[in-house]
């Protein structure tokens, strides 16, 4: 039997890095925060390669003493603690000790430093060889530079990803951080390019848009309540700004981001009746609450928390959030008048770019007398032409009519027929592009004037390893520097819906599709994202002739009763159910 041996300082370090060093986001996120503990007014982070090959973070804080540069790159050696009782009133980010010591094991780390009142000093430490402390100039403040990440672990080097997504990581751990301390200015550099100039933000809302931009910023609602000692901040979108995944729900507690799914639940339950099922809300939520309430100490990579009472929280975001929705105006605003539709059905855009009841094109139903004025790409072609004039797209119901704008009642052999006018619309355009695009016909509409969209540099990064996929159906996204990229066109079908919202749906498919998605399925995701924001929408008053087109163009497509994201387009009542309730059988 092997005998138990204390381990080496070497093999603890490499275990203990297991666990704090995951990705480069890990090293940028540690070194953050001991930034922030140092008290900066500004923090300048570099990347490379995602952070692979580089990170540098250089803050202007308080700076180390050379004395103390040693103990600083040992394990469990802190300036944040002295005695256990510390450990239940934390108020730094960093608090254990382990990360320089930990990152030291499995990378080439450089720290250079200088106090305001001492001489500058530096320290290297080459895969776990600790190296002496030399002086050097420099500013008052902080450098560290981390070489190479898992060069001598081959192991844990192979499991890390590309660079394009090691850089999405490393990013959204700049953007949290930044989040998290408004009154600090940042900047982002990426190999060599400046990504984030953030200057000291007044409000949290400006540093919102600093990062997001403002055109989301401006249309957050405030959220402002306490309970006792627990205050929550937080700014949260309207029902009409939704996404379909939960990547812009941001928490922070006392300047720290951390993840609960309790408080996100309890977001959700707000939202109940507002916002469409297995849509997500843009939040942002900060709360500031005694050291002792919240214990930060469960996991090293300290994105856990636990609250002395969690249920104090849940009920004050959910009666916050509430209680702002009964006082806030939280009905979608449509951009058209009554009687005009958001898109073009099946019809071209006009040289203004407006889309009213007139412009509703030559459509696919035009074989079966249905007067629409202008022109339509899909009229060359001869399938559409041919499945619109058959038998079963010319059957007409006997009457059709709009409710509440948002259904359309039908009256059929079957007996009563309910759609959902956006579920149907929105079949109807995908499979149109999905037809255009395999025919080669889909009808691409440059733009006049490129529209401008600010996005995140993981949402930049998206988009640029999936350029060929958008252009291929008829999206061209190009970089305009910085947070910024310009559409140049959108298929023609998309009419006057704004570029933005399109990018933004296409960006939230993108990023819950599988790494191993094929090119197939990327383009199917980007022609569901086109679909969905260039079809009607519920609220949107339609004439009769509209209402009777809808209605026809269900024949046209293999499915009509389902949408592309498999919810139901039609509910039928039969005759039978109708005899029945009627007690008529």
């Amino acid at each position: 039997m092997a005998r138990i041996e204390k381990l080496s300082a070497s093999v603890v370090n490499r275990i203990a890095a297991g666990e704090v060093v995951e990705r480069p986001a890990s090293v940028v996120k540690e070194l953050l925060e001991n930034a922030l503990d140092a008290m900066p007014t500004r923090i300048d982070l570099a990347l490379e390669q995602g952070g692979i090959a580089l990170v540098r973070v250089v803050d202007n804080g308080g700076g180390i003493e050379p004395e103390d540069l040693q103990l600083a790159v040992a394990p469990h050696a802190t300036s944040k603690l002295r005695i256990a009782e510390d450990l239940e009133r934390i108020n730094t980010l960093g608090f254990r000790g382990e990360a320089l010591a930990s990152i030291g094991e499995v990378a080439r780390l450089i720290i250079q430093s200088r106090p305001p009142d001492g001489s500058g000093a530096s320290i290297e430490v080459d895969r776990g060889q600790v190296g002496e402390v030399t002086p050097c100039g420099g500013g008052v403040g902080t450098v560290v530079e981390v070489h190479q990440l898992f060069s001598n672990v081959p192991a844990r080097r192979a499991f890390l990803r590309a660079a394009s997504t090691e850089w999405s990581h490393s990013s959204e751990a700049f953007v949290r951080t930044a989040l998290a301390h408004p009154a600090v200015a940042f900047s982002l550099t990426h190999n060599g390019r400046c990504v984030h100039e953030l200057p000291v933000a007044a409000t949290w809302r400006i540093r919102i848009g600093g990062l997001f931009g403002t055109a989301l910023s401006d249309n957050l609602i405030e959220v402002e309540a306490s309970d006792g000692e627990i205050a929550l901040h937080g700014l949260v979108s309207r029902p009409e700004n939704d996404m379909a995944s939960s990547r812009m729900q941001h928490l922070f507690v006392s300047g720290r981001p951390f993840r609960d799914r309790s408080i996100l639940h309890a977001v959700q339950e707000a939202y109940r009746g507002v916002l469409l099922s297995g849509r997500q809300p843009i939040v942002f939520l900060r709360f500031t609450l005694p050291a002792d309430m919240v214990d930060v100490n469960v996991h090293p990579a300290k994105m856990e928390v636990r609250f002395r009472e969690p249920s104090r929280l849940y009920r004050l975001v959910l009666s916050a959030l509430r209680t702002q929705f009964l006082s806030s105006d939280m009905r979608t605003h449509l951009k058209p008048p009554t009687g005009v539709a958001t898109a073009p059905w099946f019809g071209s855009p006009q040289a203004t770019g407006s889309q009213t009841a007139a412009d509703f094109s030559t459509s696919l139903f035009s074989a079966a007398d249905v007067s629409f004025s202008g022109a339509t790409s899909l009229r060359a072609d001869p399938a559409w032409e041919q499945r619109c004039t058959a038998p079963e797209a010319s059957r007409d119901a006997e009457l059709a009519v709009q409710m509440h704008d948002r259904y359309i009642i039908v009256e059929s052999d079957a007996g009563i027929e309910v759609i959902d006018q956006h579920a149907l619309h929105e079949r109807v355009l995908y499979e149109q592009l999905k037809s255009s695009l395999a025919d080669g016909v889909l009808e691409v509409q440059p733009l006049l004037i490129p529209e401008r969209i600010d996005l995140t540099p993981a949402e930049i990064e998206l988009l640029t390893e999936h350029s060929a996929t958008l252009a291929q159906a008829g999206m061209r996204v190009e970089p305009f520097g910085g947070p910024t990229v310009i559409v140049t066109s959108k298929p023609v079908l998309a009419g006057s819906t704004p570029a933005a919202a399109i990018v933004h749906e296409v960006l939230d498919r993108l990023s819950s599709s599988s790494a191993q998605a094929s090119k197939a399925m990327l383009i199917d995701e980007v022609l569901h994202s086109l679909a969905c924001r260039a079809a009607i929408k519920a609220g949107d008053a339609l004439s009769q002739t509209e209402v009777d087109a809808l209605v026809r163009g269900r024949h046209t497509v293999h499915n009509s009763h389902h949408c592309p994201h498999g919810r139901p387009t039609i509910l039928t009542l039969s005759r039978q159910e109708l005899d029945r309730q009627f007690r008529r059988t």
